[in-house]
């Protein structure tokens, strides 16, 4: 009886342990689901699968052995659905920021090594657990490094009345190494105020908190925004 517990207890700790440590990078870093969650997830998805790999022992007593059917497939297919909706409850969309994506796909990837402990695959699930951590701790970095477009969005509301500070502006952002498209027009204030907004892109990022500097100092814009966005 005693090794049927050792068992059954050691994928489910394993489980805890892989689980908690992915949760500790994503609580490291402040996201919504962090050590409790990811490690919930780990334990549940072995679990799930312990009893489907232990049914048989498990159901014997409660069950006729006809009726049982072992196909963890199935299981496994059903568990990633669910994690599915737990996923979409951490993206968060602000504006055009997107924010939550890394930290989903973390909690389905250990949704998969919960499934894998509780297959018994123990090194399969070692080795995901260690190329998710490099992953979430490194290629962060390493995407910051790279070159790459920042796409934003630029919103300037300024007087109709003033006609030559939409050439001026257009010229502004040319010189911060900023390119603009999509442009579109709000009249506002029955007509005395114009809402100018454009999509814009550049190679650096800080060239965003240069133009804003630049924005800020022309007394002949009523107000301006640059909300930079994420993926």
């Amino acid at each position: 009886m005693l090794s049927h517990y050792i068992t059954i207890t050691t994928p489910l700790l394993v489980a805890l342990l892989m689980g908690g440590l992915i949760g500790l990078e994503r609580a490291w870093h402040g996201r919504p689901a962090g050590l409790r969650t990811h490690s919930l997830v780990c334990v549940s998805s072995s679990l799930l699968m312990l009893l489907t790999v232990y049914q048989w022992d498990l159901l014997s007593a409660t069950v006729p052995l006809e009726a049982i059917r072992i196909d963890p497939t199935r299981m496994a297919q059903g568990i990633m659905t669910g994690i599915g909706f737990l996923g979409a409850g951490v993206i968060m969309k602000e504006k055009l920021t997107i924010r939550g994506l890394t930290t989903a796909a973390s909690i389905w990837m250990t949704a998969s090594i919960g499934i894998m402990v509780g297959l018994g695959f123990y090194s399969s699930a070692s080795a995901a657990t260690v190329i998710t951590l490099v992953v979430l701790a490194l290629f962060g970095r390493l995407e910051g490094k790279l070159p790459s477009r920042r796409f934003g969005r630029l919103v300037l509301r300024y007087k109709t009345s003033d006609e030559t500070l939409h050439e001026d502006i257009d010229t502004l952002i040319a010189d911060h190494d900023i390119m603009a498209y999509h442009p579109s027009y709000h009249l506002e204030d029955q007509g005395r105020i114009l809402e100018y907004r454009m999509t814009i892109f550049t190679n650096d990022a800080q060239n965003f908190r240069k133009l804003a500097g630049s924005l800020k100092g022309t007394e002949r814009l009523v107000e301006f925004s640059i909300t930079p966005s994420g993926d």
